[in-house]
């Protein structure tokens, strides 16, 4: 992997509050419909000859950023009165008021060899100030999208006051070939579905990547011995290895714990399937349910201290929440229909899961004591929702019905804000799993 970014030199800028006209710029986000924020983002001046190219890629990427966000609405560059000169001029904040922008950017980008220089600012336009002393990174020309995506993540959290996404990965289960003969590849993907890697070749049904809390691994489900089994995979070195099962035991649905160093997961013993945990040091394996019902899917809380997961023992598929050392269980899901997949939000506050009901399927989001359910969306096949790194973004699978249906990638805004939205990859795509921002 090459180190793309090599360095932020500065971080100052103002997190500031949204009537701008009477206090600093801040967007203040809430589940209800909101009128997106007007910004404005001049092309980035290029302090180098031969850097227009990609500085004009870079503004273009942070403008396309802040808008599929469903928070900010761009002012076409036609309607500009005026625009910087250089990065250090004046700002004419009479013009931007003028067209209505709340919020305005200015980048330069500087080249040398293959070394790259960003620079923006970020400008309350209604109170007329600078936020703050503006932000500087260095990189690679190579990772000019990387570099794009901070500027980004450092414009929305200073406007919303919350972290960003925009400069992480999610893993993915790659397919190809007609739907009666699917090929299978773990691959990685930045957000958007650019720069797609392949961790895995096809030789072996894979399913189920899952990244651990850090980035640097993988769990995913693969079939290579004709047992489904769990491998642990790192990401920079593509080197694997299997988490050991006794003979005849199937193990899947795995998921990392919060700090990385645990693994829970479904086990099939005895015609069982029950929870079970793993210490990845020691290897120490822990049983955590017991019953004759199917208990899969878990899913720790930011904490650790509890575990989501599915399980039919009611009668039909349902959600419960127990403690991450066993115990017992408290049914969450009382709504129509069958519930699965669920992932506890990186916030704590939410999980969101798969519903079935009438031969449809939602992904919705509920409160962690099942209140406040809410359906985001619906298709013949919705599945496999996981979570953005702040916790404001939900990507699933979605696949089209009939014997050519496809599986893709969508991502939605839990407020509700945006319908759903494909991600562009160059194949079909399933199961994906959203990492952490990358550092």
């Amino acid at each position: 992997m090459l180190k793309q970014v090599l360095s932020i030199l500065i971080i100052c800028l103002f997190a500031g509050t949204a009537v701008a006209q009477d206090g600093p710029l801040r967007l203040r986000i809430t589940d209800g419909v909101i009128e997106p924020l007007p910004f404005a983002l001049p092309a980035f001046q290029a302090e180098t000859p031969g850097s227009e190219g990609v500085a004009n890629d870079i503004a273009r990427l942070v403008a396309q950023d802040l808008i599929n966000t469903g928070l900010f609405r761009e002012i076409p560059n036609a309607a500009f009165i005026s625009t910087p000169s250089s990065f250090s001029a004046p700002i004419s904040y009479r013009d931007w008021r003028a067209i209505n922008a709340q919020a305005l950017i200015n980048g330069a980008v500087a080249v040398n060899g293959d070394q790259l220089i960003v620079k923006f600012r970020l400008y309350d336009v209604f109170s007329g100030q600078e936020l703050g002393s503006g932000l500087q990174l260095a990189g690679t020309v190579q990772g000019w999208r990387r570099v794009a995506h901070k500027v980004a993540d450092a414009v929305y959290s200073r406007i919303t006051g919350e972290g960003g996404y925009f400069d992480s990965r999610v893993v993915y289960v790659a397919e190809s070939g007609p739907k009666d003969n699917r090929q299978k590849r773990i691959a990685i993907m930045d957000y958007d579905g650019s720069n797609v890697q392949y961790l895995t070749d096809s030789a072996a049904l894979v399913l189920a990547p899952r990244f651990s809390p850090t980035g640097d691994r993988v769990l995913y489900t693969s079939y290579e011995s004709g047992f489904p089994r769990i491998n642990v995979l790192d990401v920079a070195n593509v080197g694997r290895r299997a988490l050991t099962t006794a003979p005849g035991e199937m193990s899947f649905s795995p998921r990392f714990s919060r700090d990385g160093s645990k693994v829970i997961y479904s086990l099939i013993n005895g015609g069982n399937t029950d929870l079970y945990m793993t210490d990845l040091g020691s290897g120490q394996h822990i049983r955590l349910t017991s019953a004759p019902s199917i208990e899969t899917a878990p899913s720790f809380s930011p904490d650790g201290s509890q575990i989501v997961f599915e399980s039919d023992r009611s009668g039909t598929q349902q959600l419960y929440i127990m403690s991450a050392s066993g115990g017992d269980a408290r049914r969450i899901s009382f709504g129509q229909g069958r519930y699965g997949s669920p992932v506890w939000s990186p916030r704590g506050d939410q999980i969101a899961f798969t519903n079935q009901e009438n031969g449809r399927f939602h992904i919705g989001v509920m409160r962690t004591d099942g209140s406040e359910e809410r359906l985001l969306s619906t298709s013949f096949l919705d599945e496999s929702p996981t979570w953005s790194p702040n916790g404001r973004v939900i990507m699933f699978m979605r696949e089209t019905q009939g014997v050519d249906g496809t599986a893709s990638l969508y991502s939605i805004d839990i407020a509700g804000r945006t319908q759903p939205r494909q991600v562009q990859l160059p194949s079909a795509a399933s199961d994906p799993s959203w990492g952490p921002l990358q550092p």
